[in-house]
């Protein structure tokens, strides 16, 4: 999608406005004003994750900037992080390929140089390349939870991985974690594509943490309550992952 031919009179922002964002669009083209940025981010990033029509409209521009620019380069991500929902935007979507394809680029460029701050980066790679259900729920590993019903018995397991424990367990809120079960983590050779190129990014990028983390993700668990185990991130992916 080339600027030239946005007929922005349709693309309208989080106030319903068509003329904003364009204007804002070369502002930060022209002197890379952090105002303009400001307004420009909050216009087409809604807090409650929302975006707008305006918001793929302006990916092309922001991903030309983003070479350049840290602030291109987030805005341009977190509206990917975005991509999935009932937004009516499919179509803008679609149209962005070519900015699609430039953004996986310069995002996997940067978590190659280890920045401060890699995982926002990394989940936006992750979004990019359509894993939305990851992009919005990994954490660091320090303390992560995931809440899977068991496909056996449908229990509520709740899975920690960080700090508190890798394991599996029925959270009562006022015994705490009730039965805890270790984790069996999976080798990277069995992981499923995805897994495999999450772990892979993570290992070759020297993120040994997020790289422990991601291999008990896809590995398996135990359910306390009929002791049946299943693997972790397909049961999670079944129940969360994003309708298109």
């Amino acid at each position: 999608m080339n600027a030239h031919v946005v007929d922005w009179r349709r693309m309208y922002d989080c106030h319903g406005d068509v003329h904003r964002v364009p204007a804002l669009l070369r502002r930060v083209e022209d002197d890379d004003n952090a105002e303009a940025w400001d307004e420009l981010g909050y216009r087409l990033v809604l807090e409650g994750d929302l975006v707008f029509p305006a918001s793929f409209a302006a990916l092309p521009r922001l991903v030309r900037l983003a070479s350049q620019s840290d602030r291109a380069r987030g805005l341009a991500g977190a509206i990917m992080r975005r991509a999935a929902g009932g937004h009516g935007c499919d179509d803008l979507l679609a149209a962005c390929p070519d900015a699609i394809a430039e953004l996986r680029k310069l995002l996997d460029r940067h978590l190659k140089s280890r920045p401060t701050g890699y995982l926002a980066t990394y989940l936006d790679l992750l979004a990019v390349n359509e894993q939305y259900h990851w992009s919005a729920v990994v954490g660091d590993f320090s303390d992560d939870f995931y809440v899977i019903a068991c496909p056996h018995c449908a229990a509520e397991v709740t899975i920690a991985i960080g700090g508190y424990g890798r394991c599996s367990a029925i959270r009562d809120w006022q015994l705490g974690d009730v039965d805890r079960r270790d984790l069996r983590p999976a080798s990277p050779e069995d992981l499923s594509v995805a897994g495999r190129w999450m772990h892979a990014t993570a290992v070759r990028d020297g993120q040994d943490h997020l790289a422990e983390g991601i291999v008990h993700l896809f590995g398996q668990a135990e359910c306390p309550c009929c002791a049946s185990v299943f693997n972790i991130a397909d049961e999670y992916t079944s129940s969360n992952r994003p309708v298109m």
